[in-house]
């Protein structure tokens, strides 16, 4: 996920320079007053959201691949324990009615 994170950073970043380039040549227009910085950055963001999309699908198909086992590792593991706290339990029961039963 960390190597995912840093190539989508780093299509805005790409992005983010090529907007800036853009702004201050002229070719998009300027934002008002002081507002220039959040207009390149939002201009920025939208550029780089669809090419993140399809650029980066194969390592985001990756990365949910790994997320998905590592859950169902999880999962397996919670209900094994769960399953073993089970058995200590009515083991346990079994023991205090034989000891009752006594």
């Amino acid at each position: 996920m960390l190597r995912y994170t840093l190539m989508r950073l780093g299509v805005f970043a790409g992005c983010l320079v090529v907007v800036w380039g853009a702004v201050y040549s002229g070719i998009f227009p300027r934002g008002f007053g002081d507002s220039n910085f959040l207009w390149v950055l939002l201009l920025s963001l939208i550029l780089s959201a669809p090419i993140s999309w399809v650029v980066l699908r194969k390592e985001r198909d990756r990365a949910s691949v790994r997320i998905v086992g590592r859950v169902d590792r999880m999962k397996a593991n919670l209900e094994a324990n769960r399953s073993q706290e089970d058995t200590a339990d009515d083991t346990a029961r079994a023991q205090g009615e034989a000891a009752a039963s006594n």
